[in-house]
C-alpha cells in the first residue's frame, strides 16, 4: 500500500521510510561503539599496548586490573558486533534499493569506495587501527554473495570461524614442536618509546609514525580480524534476511540461550585470551589462546547483543534506547570523532599525552568521551536526519543531496 505524505502547516513532508528504522538496533550500534572506543583508546594512549610488554611507568595493581578488564570484556568482541551490524544493514540497503527501483550494485560499490577513502584518511591521519578499509574490501565479498540463502550464510560463518581457529591451533603446535618459547622479542620497549616520541611531534611526525605502523596493522587485520569480521558479516546478513531483529519477542528463548552460552563458554575463552596476552605473551600458548578466542569471542559478543536487545524490551527499554540510540544512529560520525578527539589528546596534534596517562585514567577518558557523544548525539538528531559523515556518505552513495535538516513536526489540520 502506498504511503501518503504527511501534511504540516504550509508544507508536505517526506513519507516515513519503510521498513521503519529499529530503535533497539540503533541502541545496539551505540553499545558497540562504546566497546570499540574502550579498545581503540588503549592503542592510541600507549605504544606498548598490544606488544606483549606493558608500559613500566604504569605497573600498579589498579593499572593491571584495568588491563585485565579491557582484555577480558572488550578486546576482540566489539568489532564482531560492529561487523554483524554491517551485514545486517547490508540487507536493509538492498531492500531499500529494491523498493526505490535503484540499481543496487553501483550504489553499494560507491558506498564501499567512500568507506575505503574515509578509512585510508583515518588510518593515515588519526589511527592506524582503522576498520573501515577492511569493511570496504570485505564488503565486496558480501556483495558477490548477496543471493545466498540465510542458512548457507550461517554455515559459511561457522566454517570461517572454525577454519581460522584451526589455523591458529596448527600454528601453535608448530611453534611448540620447534621449541618456540613464550616471551617478548628484544627491542620491543625501545621501539615503543621511539614511536611514542614520534607521535608526540608535529603533524608531519604523527603521519610518519602512522604510516610506519600501517604494514604491521594491516597484517593484524588481514590474519586476525578479517576472517572473523567476514564471518560476522554473514551472520548479520542471515539475521537481516529473516528479519530476526524486527520481532524480538519471537526470539526471546534464543536470546536467553545466547546469554547462557556467551557468559559461560564465551567468558571462559576471554579469560584464557587475556591470561595469554597479559601474563604469557608470545609463544605457542598465546597463539593457541587466539585460536580459542576466535570461536569463543563470538559467543560473548552475542551475549552482549542479547543483553542489550532484551534491555531495550524491558522496563528500562526507553531509557536504554534514549541513551544509546542517538549515538548508534550516527556511528560513522561517532567512530571518526572518537579517533579525532583521541588524536588531539594523545598525539602532537594536541596535548601529546601518549605514554603519559595511566590505564585507569584512559578508561575514564573513554567513558567521559562517550557520555559527551550521547549528549551531543541527542542534540544533533533533534535537528538533523543524519550524522554529518553519514550524510556525506549517503550523498556520495546516492549521487544526490539528501535533506539534512529535520522538517517541522507534523500537526493535524482542521
Amino acid at each position: 500500500m502506498k504511503q501518503l505524505p504527511t501534511r504540516t502547516k504550509g508544507q508536505v513532508t517526506e513519507p516515513r521510510a519503510s521498513p521503519e528504522r529499529l530503535a533497539h538496533v540503533d541502541a545496539l550500534r551505540g553499545f558497540a561503539l562504546l566497546g570499540i572506543l574502550v579498545v581503540n583508546i588503549g592503542y592510541m594512549a600507549s605504544t606498548y599496548h598490544g606488544t606483549g610488554l606493558e608500559d613500566p611507568r604504569f605497573a600498579s595493581p589498579l593499572d593491571d586490573a584495568v588491563r585485565w578488564v579491557v582484555a577480558v570484556f572488550f578486546e576482540a568482541k566489539f568489532f564482531l558486533l560492529f561487523s554483524f551490524l554491517f551485514g545486517y544493514s547490508f540487507t536493509l540497503q538492498l531492500a531499500s534499493a529494491e523498493r526505490s527501483g535503484a540499481r543496487f550494485v553501483p550504489r553499494f560499490l560507491r558506498r564501499l569506495a567512500g568507506l575505503f577513502v574515509l578509512g585510508a584518511l583515518h588510518a593515515t591521519l588519526l589511527f592506524t587501527g582503522d576498520i573501515l578499509t577492511a569493511y570496504a574490501v570485505l564488503g565486496l565479498v558480501l556483495l558477490a554473495a548477496r543471493r545466498i540463502r540465510p542458512r548457507t550464510a550461517v554455515r559459511t560463518a561457522v566454517v570461517l570461524f572454525v577454519v581460522t581457529a584451526a589455523v591458529y591451533v596448527l600454528l601453535a603446535a608448530g611453534v611448540h614442536l620447534t621449541g618456540g618459547e613464550a616471551g617478548v622479542a628484544p627491542g620491543v620497549a625501545a621501539e615503543a618509546e621511539r614511536v611514542a616520541a614520534e607521535l608526540r611531534g608535529g603533524p608531519g611526525s604523527v603521519i610518519r609514525a602512522n604510516l610506519g605502523q600501517l604494514p604491521e596493522m594491516a597484517f593484524l587485520l588481514a590474519f586476525f580480524q578479517a576472517p572473523a569480521a567476514l564471518a560476522a558479516f554473514f551472520l548479520g546478513f542471515a539475521a537481516g534476511r529473516v528479519r530476526a531483529l524486527a520481532d524480538l519477542a519471537r526470539h526471546r528463548a534464543l536470546l536467553v540461550r545466547l546469554q547462557w552460552a556467551g557468559f559461560t563458554v564465551g567468558l571462559l575463552g576471554a579469560v584464557v585470551y587475556a591470561h595469554a596476552s597479559l601474563v604469557c605473551p608470545g609463544g605457542a600458548y598465546q597463539i593457541l589462546a587466539m585460536g580459542i578466542d576466535v570461536v569463543t569471542a563470538p559467543l560473548l559478543a552475542a551475549a552482549y547483543a542479547a543483553t542489550v536487545l532484551r534491555l531495550t524490551q524491558g522496563r528500562l527499554g526507553r531509557r536504554t534506547v534514549a541513551v544509546l540510540g542517538p549515538v548508534g544512529s550516527m556511528t560513522l560520525t561517532g567512530y571518526l570523532t572518537q579517533s579525532l578527539v583521541c588524536a588531539l589528546l594523545f598525539t602532537g596534534y594536541g596535548a601529546a599525552l601518549v605514554g603519559r596517562v595511566s590505564p585507569q585514567v584512559v578508561l575514564a577518558v573513554a567513558l567521559a568521551l562517550f557520555a559527551a557523544q550521547v549528549v551531543i548525539g541527542r542534540w544533533w538528531l533533534r535537528r538533523h536526519r543524519y550524522g554529518p559523515v553519514e550524510w556525506l556518505l549517503r550523498a556520495w552513495t546516492t549521487l544526490s543531496r539528501p535533506p539534512l535538516r529535520r522538517a517541522p513536526l507534523a500537526t493535524p489540520e482542521g
